[in-house]
């Protein structure tokens, strides 16, 4: 395809995505606003708080109706991965080997199964946690006055960051398809790796040794783990395959045999 050709593919591929965000993001408001999605990312505050009538304050008017545009718009995302892997998989797919195609593909659903994953460790493990972790800060001397969007700002970076760290396999896959790491580079840098993982756990989770070790060291330790083990079996394929190509243009090589004719003279 020309160059020209491929830009007007990547256009529309663009626009639909977009299309798809706004629809799916449309959809997710009147979720969010019905469902009330709002009220179950207070749950954790007011378990923290002990107090089940705990409410945000808003200091806006306009407040309500743009945090609950900003959970929109991330659950129209979320909403709309499906198509937006679509469309990136049919642009990118014609340029990509038939090894390449079997790895991406299941690669960008566990992604979303590991994003999900570590949303739900840190709404259910980590979060309540950090909570109380800071509420022991709180003196005789301060008065909490939870403020809507510093609050659920708080909450969101926090569910957003441990789906994000939890990418991390997928990462060192891409890596090892574009063939920029390699297993046995990721286990000489194990070390260096636990080192990284401890630094991001200690801002990602701020708490005691526990917390920081249960809910975010050890998922990253065995998602590194996990990462290995893929970009192993990534290795392993290409080197089937090169073996393969080896063969045939060995075979190729190789005269081809002479039939031996027998005539009777008579």
């Amino acid at each position: 395809m020309p160059f020209l050709d491929h830009l007007e593919e990547l256009r529309w591929r663009i626009l639909w995505s977009l299309l798809a965000l706004v629809a799916c993001s449309i959809v997710a408001f009147g979720l969010v606003y019905y469902f009330n999605v709002l009220d179950l990312l207070v749950e954790p505050i007011r378990e923290a708080y002990d107090d089940p009538d705990l409410r945000l304050i808003n200091l806006s008017p306009a407040d309500p109706f743009f945090v609950t545009l900003r959970l929109a718009i991330y659950g129209g995302v979320i909403l709309s991965f499906p198509i937006l892997v679509y469309h990136t998989w049919a642009f990118l797919s014609p340029a990509l080997e038939k090894d390449e195609k079997r790895a991406i593909m299941p690669a960008l659903y566990l992604g979303l199964v590991l994003f999900v994953a570590g949303v739900a460790l840190a709404y259910f493990a980590a979060l309540p946690v950090t909570l109380e972790f800071f509420k022991a800060f709180l003196t005789t001397s301060l008065e909490a006055q939870l403020e809507i969007n510093a609050t659920l700002g708080f909450i969101v970076r926090m569910l957003i960051a441990f789906g994000v760290v939890f990418e991390l396999p997928i990462v060192i896959l891409a890596l090892s398809l574009m063939g920029l790491v390699t297993p046995a580079f990721l286990r000489s840098k194990r070390r260096h790796a636990i080192v990284l993982i401890t630094i991001l756990a200690s801002f990602i989770t701020p708490g005691d040794a526990i917390t920081l070790t249960l809910f975010m060291m050890v998922p990253l330790i065995l998602l590194y783990e996990f990462g290995i083990f893929l970009s192993a079996g990534v290795y392993r394929r290409r080197a089937k395959a090169e073996k393969a190509m080896e063969k045939e243009y060995e075979a190729s090589l190789e005269p081809p045999s002479e039939s031996v004719e027998t005539r009777d003279d008579g």
